[in-house]
């Protein structure tokens, strides 16, 4: 979910079947969301900030988080009984997270590619990093996990994956020429999953964001050195 926030936008003439057009980068402000062709629980929930699992819990989906078209989603906390026991619910679950568990969520995170950083966590407006290359240069998944969006459909990211890794963290790959992955496959840490394109400064460049619970974190912190 992170969304995990993320951005293209473009024209095209008049079909006979009208194509699906990107959507809204930020949903942030939004308390009611209309499920679109080619939404995921995933996608909206990047692009909302709060993350799949929030959503989830607020609008009683259960795994493996199916949407359909039209439905209309609560983008924030409900106030019932029965929200305030889930919660509780999902909260003592975590504190009872076995040994084995928590060593799972000990994420070793690589660079999804080699070049300098040109736009910072707070050049972005926290939303990841830009790392500069060169057109077709490999994408490489900074940690295993399983592909929850491939895409072009959010509004200003261009080529978009987003990877969840477990049920705290996603990552996410934008401005790709060519995305190698599909929804629901799973990847290995270092696969190549894309090929850079080219950025919002109309130079070659991926924008790397990684999402803590649907909120954007520095990845410069957690990246290797």
């Amino acid at each position: 979910m992170f969304f995990f926030s993320f951005l293209v936008s473009g024209c095209a003439g008049f079909q006979s079947q009208a194509p699906i057009q990107p959507k809204k980068r930020d949903l942030t402000s939004s308390s009611y969301y209309k499920v679109k062709k080619g939404d995921t629980l995933y996608s909206v929930g990047f692009r909302s900030g709060h993350g799949y699992k929030r959503l989830a819990v607020w609008n009683k989906i259960a795994s493996p988080y199916k949407l359909s078209v039209g439905r209309t989603l609560k983008l924030f906390r409900g106030k019932s009984a029965s929200s305030v026991a889930k919660r509780k619910k999902i909260k003592t679950k975590r504190t009872n997270i076995s040994t084995s568990n928590k060593k799972v969520l000990k994420l070793n995170w690589q660079w999804p590619v080699t070049g300098k950083i040109v736009r910072n966590f707070y050049h972005t407006g926290s939303k990841g990093i830009d790392i500069s290359g060169r057109v077709g240069q490999q994408v490489r998944a900074a940690e295993s996990g399983v592909v929850a969006y491939s895409g072009s459909g959010l509004l200003g990211y261009g080529k978009l994956l987003i990877i969840k890794h477990n049920y705290l963290y996603l990552s996410a790959y934008a401005h790709n020429r060519r995305l190698l992955v599909k929804e629901g496959q799973k990847v290995k840490k270092g696969q190549l999953i894309a090929e850079m394109g080219v950025g919002v400064n109309g130079k070659p460049a991926l924008h790397f964001e990684i999402r803590k619970n649907g909120k954007p974190v520095n990845p410069v912190i957690y990246l290797s050195k």
